[in-house]
């Protein structure tokens, strides 16, 4: 068995081994809520043009179709019933706004979603999170210096070895 970085389970890494680690590990973390952010954003978008193929459809509809629909539909109307062209006109025309007034309907649910799915806000609230759980970790204390080598002596080799 061995540890994210490829050394064996229980001996010691050194700082730069550590160091490595968790910097590979943050970056994978980086790039994780990257994906997660496009993933979202790629859903909302989606469900925006959804909606607006919805209240385009229903202009179409409306657009394109009155004519037709509404001679056929009023023609049919005065066939089945012995009343004026006029009001079987008016209810042709009630129908086709029936309609667009439907499909207007499902674009207004679908742009409600859109709106709704707040994508961007979660992955910033979970990059939040994660930085939270980074400024609160606390570095492994250091051991006690032996009784003959004082803090200076190690600052002192340390600056030199640099």
């Amino acid at each position: 068995m061995s540890a994210p970085d490829g050394s064996p389970v229980g001996t010691e890494r050194s700082i730069g081994q550590l160091f490595a680690s968790a910097t590979t590990e943050l970056s994978a973390l980086v790039h994780d809520e990257i994906a997660l952010a496009k993933a979202q954003l790629r859903q909302d978008v989606k469900r925006g043009a959804t909606s607006g193929g919805a209240f385009s459809l229903a202009g179409a509809v409306l657009l394109f179709s009155l004519p037709m629909l509404s001679f056929a539909l009023a023609y049919a109307i005065r066939t089945w019933s012995d009343w004026n062209l006029a009001v079987c006109f008016l209810l042709s025309f009630a129908a086709n706004v029936l309609l667009a007034a439907l499909l207007a309907l499902i674009g207004i649910v679908f742009a409600k979603k859109a709106k709704k799915g707040r994508g961007p806000q979660k992955v910033a609230a979970s990059v939040k999170q994660s930085a939270g759980v980074l400024q609160n970790a606390k570095p492994h204390p250091r051991a006690e210096l032996p009784s003959d080598r004082s803090p200076e002596a190690v600052e002192a080799v340390a600056r030199s070895s640099s």
